[in-house]
């Protein structure tokens, strides 16, 4: 049975405990960062920033109205990204059988940056970032050290709002949907952003689009014509290297 979190953007308060909590547990650097006008720091998920709470401010009957989202990678059930870089350079991202944990290997690096592009193109979230000094690509690897040692992964351990949720997927999704009858009154738009695909599933307050562009699967990019040579050719230059 596949582990799952269950994150309820109507109570998410922006405190952005989580963020800094993720930050932490993976001892991850500081990131030089500017005001853009919003209090959404930094301005987008990085290769040190696993988890970024989104802010979105919308006018709407004479209202102004905050929305927060906390992005993440989704852990998909069936990963586009993994099986993109399968292409390239097998094992640099692989499942976790146990918990379903999409996880980005060491020989994820290997992927050069045009390759690391269509993997990044292939996701329907806009996730995976690549250090271009180092070529590590990274995201949120679900905690998979604490989980696979009974913990709840550092986000949902450190939410005081009771905003993020982390069990088996059952159980998540039978959360979920209890939710989201509860609060149907109060938030007439809300909704699940995909929940029979991923392992995070979130209870949209509004409209997807209001709270972040990619809060629901976007179809991937097309590829270019020199990626598309690239796939092709591919396994003949594998056989000239056997």
């Amino acid at each position: 049975m596949p582990k799952a979190f269950f994150i309820d953007t109507t109570r998410c308060t922006a405190c952005r405990g989580c963020q800094v909590a993720c930050k932490e547990w993976h001892n991850l650097p500081a990131v030089k960062t500017r005001q853009t006008g919003t209090h959404q720091n930094p301005p987008d998920l990085t290769p040190f920033n696993y988890k970024l709470v989104r802010f979105s401010e919308h006018l709407i009957d004479g209202v102004i109205r905050w929305y927060f989202f906390p992005d993440q990678c989704r852990h998909c059930f069936q990963p586009p990204c993994m099986f993109t870089a399968e292409d390239y350079v097998p094992g640099a991202i692989v499942q976790d059988e146990q918990t379903g944990a999409v996880i980005y290997t060491p020989l994820a690096a290997k992927l050069g940056a045009e390759e690391f592009e269509e993997v990044r193109d292939s996701c329907p979230y806009n996730i995976p970032r690549r250090d271009e000094a180092t070529g590590i690509v990274s995201k949120c690897d679900m905690c998979i050290d604490r989980v696979q040692n009974g913990r709840l992964p550092m986000c949902v351990k450190t939410c005081a709002m009771g905003a993020m949720h982390f069990g088996e997927y059952d159980a998540m999704r039978a959360l979920a949907d209890k939710r989201l009858e509860a609060v149907r009154g109060e938030f007439p738009n809300a909704s699940l952003a995909d929940p029979d695909d991923v392992a995070v599933i979130y209870l949209l307050a509004d409209e997807p689009a209001r709270l972040h562009e990619h809060a629901v699967a976007q179809a991937p990019a097309l590829m270019t014509r020199k990626q598309m040579l690239a796939r092709l050719t591919r396994p003949l230059a594998r056989l000239g290297r056997a």
